[in-house]
């Protein structure tokens, strides 16, 4: 089954860990309808405009799997909001690019430019709520082993 012309609902659940541990990372009917609307808003204008692969490392997380990992209780991973792309899987595109074409072009709830460096995340976290994105563009550091967020400037 595809979410987009581009992103299948294999890519956007696989996951090692729930594989490994036998987690069902299988999302409700309310989880792939936002899937859906979250590849089509996301994902797939980000594919297009570069006609290059873009590999998804965490798309939906089940509760149980997002437990597992250890992620934020809020995350919107788990409503099937929000996708880390990372491009530099290809060498393509870099991280960078797509978070400078979503900040300039796109909607979002959240941009993340997740650890890495100045000059390119490791990876791009985006979230995407219909009707509801504030726009929030934020960088991920690592502060003593924990995870920080600070604004974007």
């Amino acid at each position: 089954m595809n979410l987009s012309p581009n992103l299948s609902l294999s890519e956007a659940t696989k996951s090692a860990t729930a594989i490994r541990h036998g987690i069902d990372n299988k999302p409700s009917a309310g989880h792939l309808a936002a899937l859906k609307v979250t590849a089509l808003k996301i994902f797939q204008p980000i594919r297009d405009h570069f006609s290059e692969p873009i590999a998804v490392t965490s798309g939906y997380r089940s509760l149980a799997l997002n437990r597992r990992i250890g992620g934020s209780t809020t995350s919107q991973h788990s409503l099937g909001e929000a996708l880390d792309l990372d491009a530099d899987v290809y060498r393509g595109v870099t991280n960078q690019e797509i978070f400078e074409f979503v900040r300039d072009n796109l909607e979002f709830d959240q941009l993340i430019h997740e650890f890495g460096d100045e000059d390119n995340p490791a990876w791009v976290h985006i979230s995407y709520r219909e009707g509801n994105n504030r726009g929030q563009i934020l960088r991920a550091y690592n502060s003593n082993g924990k995870t920080k967020y600070k604004s974007w400037i």
